[in-house]
C-alpha cells in the first residue's frame, strides 16, 4: 500500500473542562502545525497525509486548556522547509519557540538566522517507523553547528536504541531532550531495559525527558493510569529536567476513536504530578529554563 494514502484523523475539537488551574507560563513543549497545505505544501515523499492543522487552531486549543507558551516541533510532512515554523512563531506574539528538523545541510549562518526568528531546538529522528536511521557522523556535525547557540538537541529515538547510544548522548555538548518517554512500552512498567536506560540517563545534568505522546505507549483501550507510575518515577529522578507536551494534533493516530482529548492530557497532570510544586516545574518552570522564555 502507498503509505501516502495513510491519513490522520483531525484532533478532538472539544477539549474537556480542566479540573485544576495550570500555572502561569504553562508550556506545551511538543505540538505540530500542518499547513494549511495551500500556503505551506506537504512534501511529495511524506509517509502519511495529515489533516490541515494551522497555527490558529492550536492557539484556540491552547487557550481552552490553559497553555500560554509552546514549542512548535516541525513535522516530517514539511521536509526541511522551515517556513511553516517561522510563520507560526511570528503569529504567536512571543508565545512560541521553534524546533526544526535536523537538516544535514544546515549551516552556521542559517542557524543564526533561524535563532533570530525564534528557533531554539533541533530534532533528530531515529524512530524506525518514520524511516529514521542512526547517523552519528551527521549528528556530531549538526550538533557542532547549533551548540554554540544554546539550542536544545531533541531525540526521537526508539527505546532499544537508547542503551546502544547512551554514551553518545552523555557526551553531547548541548542539552539533550528525549521525546515521548523514550518511546518505551507503557505495558511493561519500570523494569524494561529502555526505561532503565532512560532513568539512568537522567542522572546526567544535561539530559531532559519529555512526557508526551502517552497514548503512543499504552495498550489499546487502556487508561492513562498505565503511564502514571512511569512518569512519576522520572519526575522524582529529575524534577528540574522533565517537561510536558500534548503532541497535538496527534499525528500518530490512524484509527477513529483513538484521538486523545487535550483536556484529558492536561488533567492527567493531576495524577502524574499530584504535588503542585512539582507540577508547576514540569508545566512552566522547566520549559522556561530549557527554551529561554
Amino acid at each position: 500500500m502507498d503509505t501516502k494514502l495513510r491519513v490522520n484523523f483531525p484532533p478532538d475539537p472539544n477539549p474537556k473542562p480542566l479540573r485544576f488551574r495550570p500555572p502561569a507560563g504553562t508550556c506545551d513543549t511538543h505540538f505540530h502545525v500542518y499547513g494549511p497545505p495551500h500556503a505551506f505544501p506537504f512534501v511529495e515523499e511524506r509517509l502519511y497525509t495529515p489533516p490541515a492543522a494551522p497555527i490558529e487552531h492550536w492557539l484556540l486549543v491552547s487557550l481552552a486548556v490553559g497553555i500560554e507558551r509552546g514549542i512548535l516541533v516541525q513535522p516530517n510532512v514539511h521536509g526541511f522547509n522551515t517556513d511553516v515554523t517561522v510563520d507560526a512563531i511570528e503569529k504567536s506574539e512571543g508565545r512560541l519557540r521553534g524546533m526544526i528538523r535536523a537538516d544535514p545541510n544546515l549551516t552556521q549562518e542559517a542557524a543564526k538566522a533561524l535563532h533570530g526568528r525564534g528557533v531554539r531546538g533541533i530534532r533528530f529522528n531515529f524512530a524506525r517507523h518514520l524511516g529514521g536511521a542512526m547517523d552519528w557522523v551527521r549528528y556530531e556535525r549538526i550538533v557542532g553547528v547549533v551548540a554554540s547557540l544554546g539550542w536544545v538537541v531533541d531525540l526521537h529515538i526508539d527505546a532499544d536504541l537508547l542503551a546502544d547510544n547512551a554514551e553518545m548522548i552523555r557526551s553531547t555538548p548541548a542539552p539533550v531532550l528525549i521525546d515521548h518517554f523514550g518511546r518505551i512500552d507503557g505495558t511493561l512498567g519500570t523494569d524494561q531495559p529502555g526505561y532503565r536506560t532512560l532513568y539512568d540517563l537522567l542522572g546526567e545534568k544535561h539530559v531532559w525527558v519529555k512526557i508526551s505522546g502517552a497514548d503512543r505507549l499504552m495498550a489499546r483501550g487502556a487508561s492513562y493510569e498505565q503511564v502514571v507510575p512511569l512518569a512519576r518515577a522520572l519526575i522524582d529522578r529529575a524534577p528540574d529536567r522533565v517537561v510536558w507536551g500534548t503532541d497535538w494534533p496527534h499525528s500518530n493516530v490512524y484509527q477513529p476513536g483513538r484521538v486523545p482529548n487535550d483536556g484529558d492530557l492536561m488533567n492527567m497532570m493531576l495524577d502524574i504530578a499530584p504535588d503542585e510544586a512539582q507540577r508547576n516545574k514540569v508545566l512552566a518552570d522547566n520549559p522556561a529554563k530549557l527554551f529561554g522564555f
